[in-house]
């Protein structure tokens, strides 16, 4: 598994982007991707919404089952990603890429993200 070097990882295995005049694009992790399976239903946070690090701000169900989606960071959701919502499986074929799931304007800095080769041997448990 090839995690990107250049975005942060959380314990929960979401990923952020360095922020872009201070909003962040945010995905979950391949080594996610493959433990939920066949992602088949995206909830997504709704744009405005204000999410919290740590807290539940959406779901992924899968074939195998139903997951919650966390924030890495505080902030407000700014855009969500409308075509995964049409088709999810874009979350197990591009998790970095096509599949991200939301953009959010970070409040206050980043805490407790780890580094592409830190997430790596977190995951690898």
């Amino acid at each position: 598994m090839d995690n990107p070097q250049q975005l942060r990882y959380s314990k929960e295995h979401e990923w952020l982007s360095d922020a872009e005049g201070g909003v962040s694009t945010v995905g979950i992790t391949e080594h996610a991707a493959n433990a939920l399976g066949d992602v088949v239903f995206v909830q997504l946070p709704e744009v405005g919404a204000t999410v919290t690090a740590g807290e539940s701000c959406g779901e992924l169900e899968s074939t195998k089952s139903v997951s919650d989606l966390y924030s890495p960071v505080d902030g407000e959701i700014t855009e969500v990603n409308e075509e995964v919502a049409n088709d999810p499986s874009l979350v197990n074929s591009a998790p970095f890429e096509g599949g991200w799931l939301f953009k959010v304007k970070i409040s206050g800095e980043p805490e407790d993200l780890l580094t592409a080769d830190e997430y790596t041997a977190f995951a690898a448990g």
